[in-house]
């Protein structure tokens, strides 16, 4: 009797952790690929996860921050799903690489072609964005998931420091202090300084490997020479011995 006490106990604390639990895993979030620093670009992914047992998610909304506009968003394709980006009117134009820009992205939606996030799984939606601000240490992206049965969740509660999480958190992306150099290195960033380091890596084993050949030619060379000697002087001492012989018959 107690053993089965205990287990129904233990049973209903692990439903109750569950419950507590689960919506803090099932929220749209975003999270970036390496770093997201302030004053350059960054790969976002948002991470959509289905929460319904008999319905699928079939749209997605992200609104982007309008205090601080970013100039630079190309969603990458996602297959099964067709991405529209919206473009909207700036207030006070941006400047980028010398040139202003008086419109800015403010929406992109994805929507399925097909069944879209079935029930027990979830979808990324990788996003490239630049620049980043250098003036706020967070963006918040507001977001819409729209389900099969026409059911509408609205994550945009913005999450208040020192206040309990709310039921629909909107996703936050913290950002990172900027390098010393003042430039932030991104995924792309570090693609390519892999790549130029192989590169080198390379170049440096081709030398060393020539350089080993042209040591192996080298002492190749030495050792025929060496050969021939040995071969003459092998013949001179033949030679001499021969004649010694002759003389000592002669006498």
């Amino acid at each position: 009797m107690k053993a089965s006490r205990i287990a129904v106990a233990g049973a209903v604390a692990g439903v109750a952790v569950l419950a507590l639990s689960s919506p803090a895993l099932a929220h749209v979030s975003v999270q970036p690929e390496g770093e997201a620093a302030k004053g350059g670009y960054a790969v976002l992914g948002f991470k959509v996860p289905n929460e319904r047992d008999d319905a699928s998610t079939t749209k997605l909304e992200i609104t982007f921050p309008t205090d601080h506009p970013l100039a630079s968003v190309m969603p990458q394709p996602v297959e099964g799903w067709d991405v529209k980006v919206t473009r909207s009117k700036l207030d006070k134009p941006l400047e980028m690489h010398g040139e202003k820009i008086n419109e800015a992205v403010s929406k992109v939606t994805w929507t399925a072609k097909g069944d879209g996030i079935e029930p027990g799984f979830f979808q990324k939606f990788p996003v490239s964005v630049g620049t980043l601000p250098e003036d706020a240490d967070e963006l918040v992206f507001k977001a819409l998931q729209t389900y099969s049965n026409k059911e509408v969740v609205r994550w945009i509660e913005v999450p208040q420091e020192g206040q309990d999480e709310p039921e629909h958190p909107a996703p936050v992306l913290a950002l990172s202090a900027a390098s010393e150099d003042g430039h932030s290195h991104g995924a792309a960033d570090d693609d390519k300084a892999s790549e130029d380091t192989g590169s080198a890596e390379k170049a440096s084993a081709e030398t060393s490997a020539a350089s080993g050949d042209g040591d192996s030619g080298g002492t190749d060379t030495t050792a025929r020479v060496l050969g021939v000697v040995g071969i003459v002087v092998g013949a001179a001492g033949v030679a001499y011995g021969v004649l010694a012989g002759r003389r000592r018959t002669t006498a």
